[in-house]
């Protein structure tokens, strides 16, 4: 009886581990797949609109202290900045509708912790940032082509126009300000680049718009330009980061996709360690950040990346290991080996805080 027990549980064992291993290896199908809504994205069941006048549709403002106030050892925050930042944060929302509501606590926090105070405070020493909340889309209207998708999209969208608006109606007071974005951000960035920002005179107050991590092509862009040196303004900085060993896992597509007939779109790569869009292969870096769980400040670490574009990706390789805690290492594996997508902004953070702050500086001398 002993020994029928003991290979039962053995048995029981085996198969836990074998399902384990098979929910490693199929990670990032499984996350799709439990992320996906499985119904029909309907316009009359969406979560109800933010007000942008109230507090809460925020994740940063500069009249109070948030997360993209957060300090880095050796980075100074602006005083008193004469330039904004406009930032739409990337996905924090993991359920299975179509979009999120700005009252999931959980989802506001991931946010806050894991896309403000990592990626927005970046410019805090050029700029005011101004974040949005808005209603998410469903990672899987990234990463498949669909219309419920483009649906979800929009409406992610259609927040985003609404917020801008509201911050350039009573916040903006005619001042300069920066677009920054990510993934799912960069996205809707872009729409609010194309049908509100470049058709009129807004276009002659920016400064220039950071739109990383996404599918982001030159084509898409119209006529604004790329950045293609690291003080020009009024452009399009773009990139997709991807280590050597990248082969396939989680990617962004456009949604909706362009035209079947239409020819291939070049994707948009500026290299953050010369900020040209060239393929010149470049080492170094002013700083890679990363923080931990414990909230100490961190410190960047110099010379962490070499970095190149190739056929519109940034192919990067890392000097050293990447501090990830269990769940960054579980959301690294599903985007697949090599896809430095959850980290685009903070392998390069020092280099962005010190090009946000050149660019104002150029764009203000241009202004004088």
């Amino acid at each position: 009886m002993k020994k029928f027990v003991r290979r039962i549980a053995v048995g029981f064992a085996v198969l836990l581990l074998a399902s384990l291993g098979v929910g490693w290896i199929w990670l990032g199908d499984i996350v799709l797949a439990v992320a996906a809504p499985g119904v029909a994205f309907d316009p009359g069941d969406t979560p109800p609109p933010p007000n942008y006048a109230e507090p809460s549709a925020w994740t940063a403002r500069p009249e109070r202290a948030d997360a993209a106030d957060v300090a880095v050892n050796g980075l100074a925050a602006s005083e008193a900045p004469a330039v904004d930042v406009f930032y739409l944060h990337p996905t924090s929302f993991l359920g299975a509708a179509w979009n999120a509501r700005l009252d999931d606590v959980a989802v506001n926090e991931a946010t806050d912790a894991g896309s403000t105070r990592i990626q927005a405070s970046a410019f805090n020493g050029c700029c005011a940032v101004y974040g949005p909340r808005y209603r998410q889309a469903n990672m899987t209207a990234f990463t498949t082509a669909s219309a419920d998708g483009a649906r979800a999209i929009g409406l992610a969208g259609d927040d985003a126009i609404a917020a801008f608006r509201h911050y350039f109606e009573h916040d903006n007071h005619g001042r300069p300000f920066i677009v920054a974005a990510h993934s799912q951000g960069s996205v809707i960035g872009l729409r609010l680049l194309r049908e509100v920002v470049a058709p009129g005179p807004l276009r002659r107050q920016l400064v220039a718009a950071y739109l990383i991590g996404g599918p982001i092509t030159v084509e898409a862009l119209g006529d604004l330009p790329v950045c293609d040196t690291p003080t020009a303004t009024g452009c399009v900085v773009a990139w997709n980061a991807r280590g050597p060993e990248f082969t396939t896992g989680i990617d962004f597509v456009e949604n909706p996709p362009p035209p079947a007939d239409a020819p291939p779109r070049t994707r948009v790569c500026v290299n953050p360690l010369t900020w040209r869009a060239d393929a010149a292969r470049a080492e170094g870096g002013l700083g890679a950040v990363f923080w931990d769980s414990s909230g100490a400040t961190p410190t960047p670490t110099p010379g962490f990346v070499t970095a190149q574009c190739a056929t519109g990706t940034l192919r990067v390789e890392v000097r050293g290991s990447v501090p990830r805690d269990f769940m960054s290492r579980l959301l690294d594996r599903a985007l697949g080996a090599g896809n430095y997508h959850a980290i685009e902004y903070g392998l390069f953070y020092a280099d962005l805080h010190a090009n946000a702050k050149a660019r104002v500086e150029a764009f203000l001398a241009r202004r004088e």
